[in-house]
């Protein structure tokens, strides 16, 4: 029987909605899931552990990697560059495993270009007095940076319409149970479904 591919799911939000937490909450609950490691050349933040949570480039070798066409997507945000290595995505979809992406809404604009059949999901604060008080609570941003931010949070938010699913992410908890339900119904869709069981029909002999 033909592989069935994997899901293509991709997550992304304004900067400060917690895509990383609610990411790091999804891993022990969803462990089939492949978590696809993102490029950056931002400063590695407490906590962060190389090839794990990013790999973390200098600007001149994340460039090389886009003049090699070696990134399925990448963006310059706030001054820094992020991508997702094409290679890896492409492997893991097609042995039938489902891949996570956690990125930027400029650069899952760029995967749906590519890959229109994937599932995307934004994840959006409660409100955007909530977001600025995620921001400032970091405690590593400037004034100037925190306006700059909310500036292009409310711009990714007027490209909600470009996405599949919209997840509030008013308690991590709840945002993982609405993730959850949203991949087992994708699996579940009739057209995932029908084209395996016509495969079986053909193999049986009644």
């Amino acid at each position: 029987m033909t592989q069935e591919r994997g899901l293509l799911l991709v997550l992304s939000g304004p900067s400060g909605v917690g895509k990383g937490t609610v990411c790091a909450a999804l891993r022990p609950r969803m462990t089939d899931l492949v978590y696809s490691v993102s490029a950056t050349t931002r400063k590695p933040r407490t906590g962060e552990v190389e090839g794990v949570n990013y790999f973390f480039k200098a600007q001149q070798e994340f460039k090389r990697m886009i003049e090699r066409d070696e990134l399925l997507e990448w963006a310059e945000y706030v001054g820094n560059f992020y991508g997702t290595p094409r290679e890896f995505v492409d492997k893991t979809l097609a042995s039938g495993r489902d891949v996570f992406l956690e990125i930027e809404v400029q650069g899952a604009l760029q995967v749906k270009e590519k890959y229109p059949e994937g599932i995307f999901i934004f994840l959006a604060p409660p409100d955007l007095n909530e977001l600025r008080c995620r921001i400032t609570g970091r405690g590593t941003e400037t004034e100037e940076s925190i306006r700059h931010r909310m500036q292009v949070a409310k711009a990714e938010i007027d490209l909600m319409d470009h996405y599949n699913y919209v997840v509030v992410n008013d308690e991590v908890e709840k945002a993982c149970e609405r993730i959850q339900a949203i991949v087992m119904a994708e699996h579940l869709k009739k057209e995932r479904q029908i084209a395996k069981y016509r495969e079986l029909i053909k193999e049986v002999n009644i």
